[in-house]
């Protein structure tokens, strides 16, 4: 086997991401993509807003880029609302299309890695890839020291019977039952007659039941009054939500350079990563030298400087999750889209100014003002240790 530069152990969002921007800025460099499974990016849909990324950044993902809508849509029992804030989808057929395109033959898949060291790789069917560096983006990996709510889904897109009406994406109708905790469903108009819905509720651990998230999405359906023809593809998986925990503690169990969800890198109350996902992406590509011990000092530097700067919306995650009964979530986020949409927009891009931060907290609470109080203040190593 040739030698590379750098090896990326996982062909997913985030080590996809800085594959494509390290060909496109050092062209140079030898990479090598491997993945478990049979297709880069493990069947998952990417959204994001508009105001996530910068314009460079806009232009260079646009590849993958296969819808985008001027505005979304929000529903809650006593809200509904629409906001005029560009939205954007990576589907995982242009995903999968766009790395095997750019990386073949440097693209192996199907492969199961034994091992990772700092310089090698070691594959279950005993070959040894050598290399100067190597970045794990296998996934989310629990850690005992950060606490976790999640954001679990079962997602379908559905081939309907007749138009389905809709213009612009739904990203929220909590009008459903809650099923004890904030559930809500999530649309995707692909075309005039093919839908993304999906099934997500914020819960307190990663198990969702497959079967009820499935019947919910038909039950929903019918509600409004799609027919549903041929299921063409599901997805399936559940978003980290941090609520506390320690940052230093987290890295010192990490000897290898991480990426995406394996390095805490996602927005802590959505679990989105694609907007850090394309930032490391950028910031890697500056570096000049790629060797483990660069790569994993400047990861680690990227992930806790996000780490502080999310502090706030941890605190937020902590009042969702633990400041009142499960079925009454929603409550928190209907008040929120009642707020002025460009602090909703900086909001998910994780640019809250101190202004937007005092307008957040203000006024009464929408859950017990005492358990609001409880959750903000708990201890965070009590929390991560709990």
């Amino acid at each position: 086997m040739p030698r590379y530069d750098l090896i990326l152990v996982g062909a997913g969002l985030a080590n996809g991401l800085i594959a494509l921007r390290l060909r496109q800025q050092r062209p140079s460099l030898r990479m090598l993509l491997l993945d478990a499974d049979s297709e880069p990016g493990a069947h998952h849909t990417w959204s994001f807003h508009a105001d996530d990324l910068n314009d460079t950044q806009h232009h260079w993902i646009a590849p993958l880029v296969v819808h985008h809508w001027p505005g979304y849509e929000v529903r809650f029992p006593h809200r509904r609302r629409s906001l005029n804030s560009g939205y954007f989808c990576v589907t995982a057929e242009r995903f999968a299309q766009v790395i095997r395109d750019r990386f073949a033959p440097d693209l192996l898949l199907n492969t199961r890695v034994a091992s990772i060291a700092s310089r090698s790789v070691t594959l279950e069917d005993g070959r040894v890839l050598e290399t100067d560096a190597v970045i794990d983006g296998r996934g989310y990996q629990p850690d005992g020291a950060l606490r976790m709510g999640f954001q679990a889904f079962v997602g379908q897109e559905w081939q309907l019977s007749a138009p389905h009406g809709l213009t612009a994406p739904i990203i929220m109708d909590a009008t459903v039952d809650q099923q004890s905790g904030y559930r809500f469903v999530y649309s995707l108009p692909f075309s005039a007659d093919t839908l993304l819905i999906e099934d997500t509720h914020y819960i307190d651990n990663a198990t969702l039941e497959g079967d009820r998230a499935r019947q919910n999405i038909r039950d929903y359906a019918a509600q409004q009054g799609w027919q549903l023809k041929q299921l063409l593809r599901e997805e399936q998986g559940a978003l980290p939500i941090t609520l506390t925990g320690d940052v230093d503690a987290f890295w010192q169990k990490r000897d290898l350079p991480c990426s995406g969800l394996r390095a805490g890198l996602f927005h802590p109350t959505t679990g989105y990563s694609l907007p850090l996902a394309v930032a490391l992406a950028d910031r890697l590509a500056q570096m000049q030298s790629f060797t483990s011990e660069t790569l994993h000092a400047t990861i680690q530097q990227f992930a806790s400087h996000t780490w502080q700067q999310q502090r706030f919306f941890r605190m937020l995650n902590r009042m969702l999750f633990l400041a009142g009964p499960a079925d009454q979530r929603w409550q928190v986020m209907q008040r929120f889209y009642g707020l002025p949409e460009g602090l909703i927009a900086r909001f998910y891009a994780g640019k809250l100014t101190v202004s937007d931060r005092l307008r957040i907290l203000s006024g009464k609470p929408p859950v017990p003002v005492l358990a609001a109080l409880q959750a903000i203040m708990t201890p965070h190593r009590q929390q991560a240790m709990q």
